[in-house]
């Protein structure tokens, strides 16, 4: 048995020392002791672990010279080869060759069990890194599919913009295009232009030409013709000449021997009345007495018809400042007007219950209460003999202060005088005496008298002006001096549109200063249809009288179609920045347009055709104001 573990010990040895890897079918042939080729190369970014740092930077060992012949060229030692061939020759000799083989199975089958759970643990490692590699390739996959994706939505952009920028490109360029065939279209409108003016200015030329021709042919046929007539009267005057003269002489001579026969009389009888007046005495200062008493009576007579006239009118007459008045130039001629005055009053009586109290005056609603609450107080004044306020109307051209002064002195009981600043500055040095004459006549009435100056700044102007003359300087101290006091009898109304050019003792003289803004919208619809009803409406109302209807014509009547309140208030909102006046101008350019027409009738086209054409040609004098300002 010690002779048997003895020979296993041996080919166990011998194994060991002949044990060489097993070679499979799918890789390189490795066997140590046979192989010829070098062992391969590892392959790049893969490290051996198991050599070191320390060998990777000790050098390879040198080749060893083969000196012996047995040996090959590649190191090759059969010697070991030799001693397995002895070893399994003592083996085969041995009693126990067979039980040495049996281990020699176990052991190979151990290693083949250990290689095939090595082979199964390398498929799981294998599995394992292929699931890996899938995962790599799954991961790279899913970058590149993003990667292009986001190629795609980039590409997707870029062609998004380029196609933007090509746009952008035909719309400029459709844009130029379109622009050049405007400016082609423009000039060659203008070139129309100009040759159809040309041609109006060549026919206008031509018959130009042809009416001078045909006056010049009409001149020379007058001349003929007055040279023929004049020759023929030429003619028959000639041959009528004899027979004139003579018809000449004879009434000639007739009428001098008639003439002489009575200046031959006329002196017969003078001579003989003055040979009587001188042979008598008395008869001759009789004669003279009453020649002279003739001759001092005429010059008398005239003279103090004269001077009688002066007084009257001074004294009695209205003063020629004054344009209008509610007092009669002379006393005898008070009554019509004041029956006028009483008819008026009654009408606008009527209007006052119908709910505009101030007839034909459209104001700010603020402004005419402030205007009524004068007239009462100047008609409390009046009636408790206090002493009276003045008052500064202001205002642009139109506003209606004219026409409110009026009111005011109809509503307070006064009576009314109106005169302009313009008319003083012609007076010259008579302005003086002409203001104390209007100042003295105002006095004489018993109701009061309110004396509205309007334009007051052409007189009433600072007086360090270089241009005010030494006249209208008196004539403004002149006021100044019948104004220095409170009166009782006067109210003074002013009416400017400078305020600011007024002399600061004019200003000192103001107790009430109103301001007459332009009108509003809701002022301008009612002056619409105030101005609509005067001037359509009661156009062509015939006033009431015999003749009238006798020898007048009917007047034709304007019919009015669809004029509603909606259309007045979009008039009224396109005429921002007229005054009542251009408003009431507007409304006579209606009537004149409607008065044009075929059938006299206004309808909304008319309307806003007029009012369009008024908007601009008010725009038009605004802007004429604001160039020569």
């Amino acid at each position: 048995m010690v002779k048997g573990l003895a020979t296993a010990g041996l080919f166990s040895a011998l194994a060991s020392s002949l044990t060489v890897p097993r070679v499979y079918a799918d890789g390189p042939l490795n066997f140590p002791p046979f192989n010829s080729s070098p062992p391969p190369a590892p392959s790049p970014g893969v490290s051996s672990p198991e050599k070191s740092p320390e060998s990777e930077e000790k050098p390879a060992p040198p080749r060893v010279r083969n000196d012996h012949p047995r040996t090959t060229s590649a190191g090759f030692d059969p010697e070991a080869l030799e001693r397995g061939v002895k070893a399994l020759k003592e083996i085969s000799s041995s009693n126990s060759a067979k039980q040495v083989f049996e281990s020699m199975k176990k052991q190979e089958e151990t290693k083949q069990k250990a290689l095939v759970a090595k082979q199964a643990e390398y498929k799981a490692v294998q599995a394992q890194a292929e699931t890996e590699r899938q995962k790599v390739i799954y991961e790279e996959q899913k970058k590149l599919a993003q990667q292009q994706a986001q190629i795609k939505s980039q590409m997707a952009r870029y062609e998004d913009e380029l196609a933007r920028k090509r746009m952008q490109a035909e719309n400029e360029h459709h844009r130029t295009r379109n622009q050049e065939l405007v400016k082609m279209q423009e000039e060659s409108s203008i070139r129309q232009e100009q040759a159809r003016r040309a041609t109006e200015e060549q026919i206008q030329a031509q018959k130009l030409q042809t009416e001078r021709e045909k006056a010049e042919i009409e001149r020379e046929t007058i001349r003929v013709r007055a040279m023929a007539e004049a020759e023929g009267r030429a003619h028959e005057a000639k041959l009528a000449e004899d027979v004139n003269r003579r018809m000449l002489v004879e009434r000639a001579s007739a009428e001098r021997d008639k003439w002489v026969a009575a200046i031959n009389t006329t002196f017969d009888q003078i001579g003989g009345g003055l040979r009587a007046i001188l042979t008598d005495q008395n008869k001759l200062v009789v004669a003279v007495g009453g020649v002279t008493a003739l001759a001092a009576g005429i010059y008398t007579t005239r003279e103090g018809a004269k001077v009688i006239w002066s007084y009257v009118d001074r004294i009695l007459g209205q003063p020629s400042l004054v344009r209008e008045s509610t007092i009669g130039k002379f006393p005898w001629s008070g009554s019509s007007r004041r029956f006028s005055t009483l008819l008026r009053g009654s009408s606008s009586a009527s209007t006052t219950q119908n709910g505009n109290g101030f007839g034909d005056v459209i104001l700010h609603p603020t402004l005419q209460k402030r205007i009524q609450q004068l007239a009462s107080s100047t008609a409390n004044t009046k009636s408790h003999q206090a002493p009276f306020q003045n008052m500064l109307f202001f205002g642009p051209p139109g506003t209606g202060k004219t026409m409110a002064a009026r009111e005011l002195a109809r509503k307070s009981g006064l009576d009314y005088a109106l005169m302009t600043g313009g008319d003083v500055a012609p007076l010259g040095p008579q302005a003086v005496t002409k203001i104390h004459q209007l100042f003295d006549w105002a006095k004489k009435s018993n109701r009061g008298l309110l004396l509205f100056i309007d334009e007051a700044d052409a007189f009433l102007c600072e007086r360090n002006k270089t241009y005010m003359s030494e006249a209208q300087r008196s004539a403004l101290n002149a006021l100044l001096f019948r104004t220095g006091d409170q009166s009782k009898d006067i109210v003074l109304a002013l009416a400017t549109n400078r305020p600011g050019d007024l002399d600061s003792a004019i200003a000192d003289r103001i107790d009430e200063v109103l301001e007459f803004p332009l009108p509003g919208e809701d002022e301008r619809f009612k002056l619409l249809k105030l101005y609509l009803d005067k001037y359509i409406v009661q156009a062509g109302a015939r006033k009431p009288g015999l003749f009238s209807k006798l020898f007048r014509k009917e007047p034709q009547k304007i019919e009015i179609k669809d004029l509603t309140d909606d259309i007045l208030k979009e008039a009224a909102a396109k005429t921002d920045g007229f005054s009542g006046r251009e408003i009431a101008k507007l409304m006579a350019g209606v009537q004149a347009a409607v008065y044009g027409s075929e059938k006299c009738v206004l309808d909304p086209n008319l309307f806003r055709e007029v009012i369009d054409y008024k908007v601009v040609e008010h725009q038009q004098r605004k802007n004429l104001a604001g160039k020569s300002a």
